[in-house]
């Protein structure tokens, strides 16, 4: 297997090909990065800019490139001793458009497609409207509005002979099986003579190739006689007369797809959608014929040795993600004879360990952002957030309770579905068991409910329908919090319900029913029945199956309920602190101690050594320096709640109503009915002390803009996604208006001297903090057991907000000429920290260091070190240790505290920082570095090999001694620089 050193993450798009990558290789290269990392590469929906709508698994996509682009760029990676891993979308596909083959099949066919079975169609649906067909929610509003207004039409396409019902830039395919009266309608002696030859076709695979035939026919008839006789045949199929219409609504009637208004899809899609979204259908990979379909272009690939490794997108969204796991290293191991590098992305709850029996090298790295980020907080600052956020937006102080709102709204909101679908089957088990018959389907559901909403993790993972232990942890909170929460007479329910997901109780074997009972029988005769009735009533011979496809429901369920609820709703509800609302985070985690981080790289060294270690990814709401930089705020909480409070007050006049009109005040008993509402509001001044950038002037009129522009667009989000007084379902526009009205109106020219003076002062006062918090994340990713992931553009300061914001273009070129020579210590940079050049050569010194020692990074023992000291709470300290060769990590943390005392950054400097007029560069009051002397007493307790041993920093010229035979003070040691990386002599520089 081929290891990366390091990968570096890659968003491919038409506006971001191969050919735009290889031009640079180079730069990638110096860098130290080993392995692209790459978005996607299959075709995808037209113009799709992340490449996760796949709508063609056999092509690379024509718009990044196609194949040829693509081998170009390995061609330049092989030539710089570079490798490419490939993101794979296993799970879903695009379906949103026109341009996916196997979804049109089915949608002309119907259940006798080729491709009926690729994608997961419930075709016995309960509502008799959707028996055998595929729900298309894709309409602007009602069909009958739609067709009334002429927006659908019968269209025909002369290029491929084939009639389809046209909706805007949609096609869905019209069956053959009608086409014999659809030419017959223009009552035409030749267009008759071409619909004989549709005569007597049915969707039987038998009779398709006939149907081939019958359309290719037409497509010559029209190429030589014109489109005056098909436009007869469509006139009579026109939306404009009432007859017409009628005629074209039976045609439609008869389709294998029914019309419908896009708001339906949440109550009556018949198809497993990825997460809520209506325009990428889940894919049956589970099924061998679907796995071979999806995988044949990656696995030529990976055969040929254009691909090295996979990440394998959304893995829980499969049905049997071990299986999977299993066939995929299976395969790739025939195909290349060697164990392939695979990585999983798998959002991890606190203390849920990726699966041992998954032949995956780990995870993309969700858990280790999630473990560095809570280590930048200081858990002091947990309690009087919480209190201030509550009392300013009268919500709850506590996560738990806004992901419990969250969960169930979604369900109920925009999962019904699915959550239906996963009731039916526990409701079909049900019947078959004349001890559970009785069992109703709203009973089922009530209680499916209840489980699902307080399942604390993704999904459970049962083998052969029984959950094992590791399941049972977390299925036990949620039954226990079911069984609490639901009335006493659902509980007999409940608990079959947990049998049938998988405790192993089984039912003893069917009998014959026992004789009815006249109403007279005593009540010991019949309680005496009913006992024997279910001891003896037991599961049909299908009932393994069934309870399995039921399991298999319940974790498609909670999957994407964990993610709509918690990353997309209670995230973007509750605002302690933002720093902490991240993809695979816990926001009700606040902080981790040193123990804590240390316990989870031991972990991840002894379990997934080769996990991607990532603080940055194409799905990140805030981006790493914009996180770390709120990070600070937990270190002064009651200066921060005082501030927020004053800029609330500042800002009041910019307010709106929630029509969007000017108001001047709020009354007390109203204090969220204005717009944006404390609680945004709360939340937007977060964003802005987050992603102020470094250099911008409060006076600066067009970077100010520029700024605001790019908050609009995250506000705007962040709004909808909150779904309270908006959504993307219902949105509110004038409450939306008046949202951006105040955020223009608190940034606007004339606040220079009022509300902009206070918050480039405020940012100024915490960036030294928050880059200190920067070095150290950074130092940290590049240090720790496993492999470090870059994302596009983080070589320097990363302030993007959520997508589309953080797949923004990147300037490489500037990047390239940062690139400092291999001589430079990233300590030359610190002086001008604001432009992120120190960042660049932090990385880029110590992916020089993995390339120059790769097995002590990647392999080396983990050695978490002691630290002693007035301010040993500062300090995050461990070794590397591969055999004789040693590396010593040291970070500054948790530091607003001491760089106050070494300067008044609360005082000129952050006012001279904020209007531009720097303080003199290279003082340590305007540096992200404790005064050496402030460190006192505090030291690192070395290992008894390095006592005797010289120590150079691999980021500075500092090589401090180890004193007293042990002792290694931070006041030697982090004098040149926040951060250290200790080697010993004799190591070269470059």
């Amino acid at each position: 297997m081929t290891v990366p050193r390091s990968t570096l993450r890659l968003q491919f798009h038409r506006g971001f090909t191969f050919d735009d990558a290889a031009r640079r290789v180079d730069y990638f290269a110096a860098l130290g990065i080993s392995h692209l990392y790459a978005s996607p590469i299959t075709t995808a929906e037209p113009g799709s800019m992340h490449g996760y709508d796949t709508v063609d698994y056999t092509e690379v996509s024509a718009e990044c490139g196609g194949e040829a682009g693509l081998r170009r760029l390995v061609d330049k990676l092989r030539a710089h001793d570079m490798g490419l891993i490939v993101d794979i979308v296993p799970n879903h596909m695009g379906v949103g458009g026109s341009s996916n083959a196997w979804w049109l099949d089915i949608l002309e066919w119907g259940r006798h497609s080729t491709y009926a079975r690729h994608f997961d169609v419930d075709w016995h649906s309960p509502d008799p409207a959707l028996r055998g067909k595929v729900l298309l929610p894709t309409l602007g509003a009602p069909y009958g509005d739609e067709l009334a207004a002429g927006r659908i039409a019968l269209r025909f396409a002369p290029d491929s002979g084939r009639f389809h019902i046209g909706y805007g830039p949609h096609v869905f395919p019209v069956c053959p099986v009608d086409y014999a009266a659809i030419l017959q309608s223009a009552d035409r002696a030749d267009l008759s003579a071409l619909a004989n030859r549709f005569q007597g076709l049915t969707t039987q695979p038998a009779d398709q190739p006939r149907a081939a035939d019958a359309r290719d026919a037409l497509r010559e008839f029209v190429a030589r006689e014109g489109n005056a006789a098909i436009e007869s045949v469509l006139e009579t199929y026109a939306p404009d007369d009432p007859v017409t219409r009628d005629r074209l609504h039976r045609l439609i009637e008869r389709q294998h797809f029914r019309l419908a208004w896009w708001r339906t899809a949440s109550d009556e899609v018949n198809w497993r959608r990825f997460f809520d979204i209506s325009t990428l259908a889940g894919v049956r990979v589970e099924r061998p014929e679907v796995f071979d379909a999806v995988h044949t272009l990656i696995f030529r690939l990976y055969r040929e040795g254009l691909v090295d490794g996979l990440r394998i997108d959304h893995v829980d969204g499969l049905a049997e993600p071990r299986e999977y796991c299993q066939r995929l290293r299976q395969r790739m191991t025939e195909l290349r004879d060697t164990t392939p590098y695979v990585v999983v992305e798998k959002i991890l709850g606190r203390g849920e360990p990726l699966r041992d029996d998954w032949p995956v090298d780990g995870t993309t790295g969700y858990d280790f952002m999630n473990d560095v980020g809570a280590l930048l907080h200081d858990p002091a600052g947990a309690e009087p957030l919480a209190r201030t956020w509550a009392e300013l937006t009268g919500r709850s102080p506590r996560f738990a309770d806004e992901a419990l709102v969250a969960r169930r709204k979604i369900l109920a909101e925009n999962l019904s579905a699915e959550l239906d679908r996963a009731a039916r089957a526990l409701h079909r088990i049900a019947r078959d068991s004349l001890n559970t018959r009785d069992f109703t389907f709203t009973t089922l559901r009530r209680v499916l409910t209840e489980l699902v909403v307080h399942f604390p993790v993704y999904r459970m993972y049962p083998q052969n329908g029984l959950r094992n232990a590791a399941d049972n942890v977390y299925f036990d909170v949620a039954l226990a919090s079911a069984r609490a929460t639901l009335p006493r007479s659902d509980h007999a329910a409940l608990e079959r319900v947990n049998a049938w997901l998988g405790d192993g109780v089984e039912d003893a074997p069917a009998a014959p029913p026992a004789p009815a009972t006249r109403s007279g029988s005593t009540g010991s005769a019949a309680a005496g029945s009913a006992q024997q009735q279910a001891h003896n009533s037991g599961p049909l011979p299908h009932a393994g199956s069934a309870r399995r496809n039921a399991q298999t429901l319940f974790a498609q369920l909670t999957a994407p309920l964990a993610a709509k609820a918690i990353e997309d709703t209670a995230c973007y509800r509750y605002g302690r602190l933002l720093s902490r609302n991240e993809v695979g985070s816990d926001p009700g985690e606040f902080a981790l101690s040193v123990e804590q981080f240390h316990a989870g790289n031991l972990a991840r060294a002894e379990r997934f050594p080769h996990a991607l270690l990532a603080t940055a990814t194409h799905d990140h709401k805030r981006g790493e320096d914009v996180r770390a930089r709120l990070a600070v705020l937990s270190e002064i909480a009651d200066e921060w709640s005082a501030t927020l409070r004053a800029w609330s007050t500042l800002n009041a006049p910019q307010r709106r109503a929630l029509d969007g009109t000017p108001i001047s005040s709020v009354s007390q008993d109203k204090r969220d009915a204005w717009a944006p509402g404390p609680a945004a509001e709360a939340m937007l001044y977060q964003t802005l002390v987050g992603c102020w950038p470094p250099d911008l002037r409060a006076d600066d009129e067009a970077g100010v803009q520029q700024l605001a522009e790019r908050v609009a667009q995250w506000q705007l989000k962040a709004l909808r996604e909150a779904k309270l007084q908006t959504s993307w379902l219902a949105p509110d526009e004038a409450y939306e208006a008046g949202c951006r009205e105040f955020l223009f109106g608190i940034l606007a020219p004339q606040q220079r001297d009022g509300f902009l003076k206070e918050l480039s002062t405020f940012v100024a006062r915490i960036g030294r903090a928050g880059a200190l918090n920067s070095l150290q994340q950074t130092v940290l990713r590049l240090a720790s057991p496993g492999i470090p992931d870059l994302y596009q553009g983080t070589e320097l300061w990363d302030f993007s907000l959520v997508d589309p914001d953080n797949r923004r273009p990147v300037d490489f070129a500037q990047r390239e000429t940062w690139l400092a020579p291999t001589q430079t210590p990233p300590s030359e940079f610190l002086t001008g920290w604001r432009d992120g050049r120190v960042k660049l050569g932090v990385i880029q010194r110590l992916l020089a260091l993995r390339t120059h020692l790769p097995e002590l990074l990647s392999q080396g023992t983990y050695l978490p070190l002691a630290v002693r000291g007035k301010h040993a709470s500062n300090v995050i300290a461990f070794a590397r240790r591969h055999g004789n060769a040693w590396a010593v990590v040291l970070a500054s943390r948790l530091a607003m505290g001491l760089l106050d005392a070494g300067g008044a950054a609360g005082g000129a400097e952050a006012t001279a920082a904020a209007d531009g007029t720097r303080g003199a560069h290279g003082t340590h009051a305007d540096l992200p570095l404790v005064e050496p002397a402030l460190w006192e007493d505090t030291a690192v307790e070395m290992p008894a090999d390095l006592s005797a041993r010289a120590l150079f920093d691999w980021l500075s010229p500092a090589a401090p001694k180890v004193d007293n035979g042990s002792l290694l003070y931070l006041r030697d040691a982090l004098a040149a620089m926040p951060v250290a990386v200790l080697v010993e002599d004799g190591v070269p520089r470059g």
